[in-house]
């Protein structure tokens, strides 16, 4: 429900919907890549004009909308940002009241190590620690479910020296992705992908077999 995440965020960060409004936190798994992501590339090699991931997410969340002729369906995207440079919504908080992925914050360390840095949380999921990430947000404005029950998040990373471990892989040596290894998986991303979303961006094209003209 809208009301569980406005109820954990500043006034600045609401969503402006009534409390008991219905949102779907949409997630990707290791698997989109090649389910997903490589037959949108293939299809509409000539029409991607941005990044590919988000274009294909884009994609399929307007064909869910389709789905509910009848029904208004607000779609957010993670990358979107208010006029504000704000983000439309927050991802990691939305996954977490949702009973998604678990956001491990520094307030869930009691003996904090870090003095004055500033740390980052990150979500990990249950089933794949941190190889997913959180695409976007579905409101159903006009439907509102007042007797929904919050399921809390699976806390799969529950002691104090991995709960640490984890935040200082994240923050420090975030690029060799040790950190979303902090649980036992259940499936992560190929090669292949791992590969893909270490490229930066502009060259993620030649990847996809994607000339720099299509971009």
């Amino acid at each position: 429900k809208v009301g569980w995440y406005n109820a954990v965020l500043q006034p600045a960060f609401h969503l402006p919907y009534p409390d008991d409004t219905l949102a779907f936190v949409v997630l990707s798994t290791p698997s989109m890549f090649d389910k997903a992501l490589k037959p949108f590339v293939n299809k509409e090699r000539l029409k991607i004009i941005r990044d590919p991931v988000d274009q294909c997410v884009s994609h399929h969340l307007s064909r869910v909308k389709e789905k509910f002729p009848d029904q208004r369906v607000d779609v957010m995207f993670d990358y979107e940002m208010l006029p504000s440079r704000k983000p439309k919504f927050l991802a990691q908080t939305a996954a977490h009241v949702a009973g998604a992925a678990y956001y491990y914050q520094r307030k869930d360390v009691k003996l904090d190590p870090w003095g004055k840095k500033k740390i980052f949380g990150v979500c990990i999921h249950p089933k794949y620690g941190g190889w997913f990430a959180i695409r976007g947000l579905l409101l159903f404005p006009d439907i509102q479910v007042p007797l929904l029950e919050q399921a809390a998040p699976a806390d799969c990373v529950s002691t104090e020296e991995k709960r640490i471990e984890l935040l200082e892989q994240f923050n420090f040596h975030w690029q060799d992705g040790r950190y979303r290894d902090i649980i036992e998986v259940k499936e992560r991303y190929s090669e292949e992908q791992k590969a893909y979303f270490a490229t930066p961006p502009a060259e993620r094209f030649r990847l996809l077999g994607l000339s720099q003209e299509a971009q």
